[in-house]
């Protein structure tokens, strides 16, 4: 198991996000933050002169000459309006550089989501994947605009005025690195436990999240089966262990500034008394100006040590809260291709040599290269053989055993249960390579598939799942996902075999009606039909048909079938079947229970032999 990743550490790598990849612009910050620190500490001790040599002379004159002080005034004035400017713009920047950072680290996640496998999906839930791009981010943002910056000045500014203490009066210095040592116990204790809160209250608040995400998925089944008061219930279990974090986190953090701002008070009275009998005793050499000056110096050298304190809650959400999650999810373990087959383009010459083409002619083969240095060219045709396959979603338990059967290029075999669970969509999940084996082996056009790169594997494999997912864009758009370089013409070519074409055409916009929420204006056999569009413009030598009818009535189905028909002409075709009726013309029929093959056959031999199967499809009938 991975350590937690220190507070130190994790702001080491937020920080390269800010500094590594922007430093022009971060430089310019922090520039600016320098100028803004000094001319604070200078005008503070500005007051010193301003009353030791120009305010208390003039006290006593007869007629006083207000020339100097008002020069001195102005050039007060000049050193202020020097300080706003620089603080309005590293202000402003900050703003970009937070903005820059987001964008940063939203692009690692997203493309290191892609990357991760299948399996880091079944295991989190949706609404905590989103909670990082949403919530997470959010918490960064407010911490990198807001608090860094606050905390970068503050630290400036401290070393400033404490150097400038030490300079004008050690003692009175000492006695306010006391009460600062005070501060920073309190801030430790408060804001410790306001950071352990902090952390809960993220990590709650992406169960919270991910539970919403699951009762907005699920309202149809949630209001059938009257469990709206079920929901509500868990819904305010989750919410009230949120309320509580949450409170407990904000309590420790509201109180903490508060408390060092009496300090601070406290500090503030017990320089001006005891700067007041040092100066009554002649101790030090202390004039008004320079209590004065050191009062100022003392209360601007409170404001940061209480900013620090007051950003320290917002500095642990952020980066044990909202930064820690986000690079959890960047750490993840990317999805392991080990594969060096890839599949590509060949044309064969007189000698029925083939010939590797770039330009996307010829036909599709696999590129094998070898340890010699020769490449081989193995044309793909769909053959698909498994050899005593055995699986498990985990080590402890095997779903698939000693599976072994063989689909012929151009064939079609057929994955019927009389069970959920029997292992019938896990076959088609291994294929793909969403998992690996266990043990066995499975081998495509006589290839391991453990060889063959994933995405090469993947572009070869056409697939229509039971659940449909179309997204956002036009219809055409969404038949073009199976393959972005097709022309509209190839699209609707696509829509034509599928019978996706004339309910398309019949549409107001036609191919350009843009769907939104999945295709929620369409039916569920439309949407499918699309679905077999997207495969079919793929144009892949194997197709993986996943219960693509179970869901659709009776009518529909035949539009769909028939569309999935002049789909698999010519391929090597897997269906998982829920209607025994759909493949009957299937050249090899698998029954699986509880995953082991126990009988295999055609329609016609299986019905002979009056066993599962049989009984199966005759039950089948019964029910309709």
């Amino acid at each position: 198991m991975n350590k937690r990743p220190t507070i130190f550490q994790t702001c080491k790598r937020l920080l390269s996000y800010i500094i590594l990849k922007q430093k022009l612009l971060f430089s310019i910050v922090v520039v600016c933050v320098l100028i803004s620190s000094c001319t604070v500490v200078a005008s503070s001790l500005f007051l010193e002169t301003l009353i030791d040599d120009y305010i208390t002379p003039l006290l006593v004159e007869d007629n006083p000459v207000f020339t100097g002080l008002l020069h001195t005034l102005i050039f007060m004035g000049f050193i202020y309006l020097i300080g706003v400017i620089a603080t309005f713009l590293y202000n402003r920047l900050m703003v970009k550089v937070s903005q820059n950072t987001l964008k940063l680290i939203r692009d690692d996640m997203f493309e290191q989501m892609q990357s991760l496998p299948i399996s880091y999906f079944d295991t989190h839930t949706h609404g905590d994947i989103m909670s990082h791009y949403t919530n997470d981010t959010d918490t960064l943002r407010q911490f990198i605009s807001q608090a860094l910056p606050q905390f970068i000045s503050a630290i400036v500014t401290i070393i400033a005025i404490l150097t400038a203490m030490l300079i004008n009066n050690i003692p009175l210095t000492i006695l306010v690195l006391i009460i600062t040592v005070v501060m920073a116990f309190t801030t430790e204790k408060i804001g410790g436990a306001s950071a352990r809160y902090f952390i809960k209250q993220q990590e709650t608040l992406g169960s919270v999240t991910g539970y919403i995400e699951e009762m907005v998925n699920g309202q149809k089944v949630i209001k059938v089966f009257c469990h709206e008061n079920e929901s509500k219930k868990g819904f305010v279990k989750k919410n009230k262990q949120l309320c509580i974090d949450s409170t407990l986190a904000n309590k420790y953090g509201n109180i903490l500034m508060p408390t060092i701002m009496q300090i601070g008070n406290l500090q503030y009275i017990l320089i001006a008394l005891i700067g007041g009998i040092m100066a009554i005793n002649g101790i030090g050499n202390i004039s008004v100006g320079m209590i004065v000056a050191f009062l100022n110096l003392s209360k601007t050298f409170c404001n940061p040590v209480s900013q620090i304190a007051q950003q320290t809650s917002m500095m642990a959400m952020a980066l044990a809260g909202g930064a820690e999650r986000i690079f959890n999810l960047i750490d993840e373990e990317p999805e392991k291709d080990n594969g060096y087959v890839t599949l590509t383009h060949v044309k064969f010459d007189n000698s029925n040599k083939a010939l590797e083409t770039t330009d996307g002619s010829g036909t599709w083969a696999w590129k094998h290269p070898h340890h010699d240095g020769s490449i081989t060219f193995t044309p793909l045709k769909g053959d698909v053989q498994f050899l005593d396959v055995d699986f498990g979603y985990s080590s402890e338990k095997l779903v698939l055993h000693h599976i072994t059967l063989e689909a012929i290029a151009g064939k079609k075999i057929a994955f019927v249960g009389g069970a959920t669970g029997a292992g019938k969509t896990t076959i088609t999940n291994l294929i793909n390579r969403f998992y690996d084996l266990a043990d066995g082996k499975i081998r495509y056009d006589g290839i391991n598939i453990n060889k063959i790169k994933k995405a090469d594997l993947r572009h070869s494999l056409g697939v229509v799942l039971h659940d449909v997912n179309l997204f956002t864009g036009t219809i055409m758009e969404n038949i073009r996902y199976g393959k972005l370089d097709a022309t509209d013409e190839e699209c609707i070519s696509a829509a034509k075999l599928s019978n996706a074409h004339d309910f398309i055409r019949r549409l107001p916009d036609g191919y350009n009606t843009l769907l939104t929420q999945n295709g929620s204006g369409l039916s569920q056999g439309q949407r499918q039909l699309i679905s077999i569009a997207r495969a079919a413009v793929a144009n892949p030598p194997v197709m993986i048909l996943d219960e693509a009818t179970s869901s659709i009535d009776t009518r529909t189905e035949y539009l769909v079938q028939k569309g999935m028909d002049n789909l698999m002409k010519g391929r090597t075709v897997f269906v998982i079947a829920h209607r025994l009726s759909t493949v009957r013309n299937s050249d090899a029929i698998m029954v699986l229970e509880q995953g082991r093959i126990i009988e295999h056959g055609t329609h016609n031999n299986l019905i002979a032999e009056k066993g599962v199967y049989y009984s199966l499809y005759t039950g089948a009938f019964e029910l309709d």
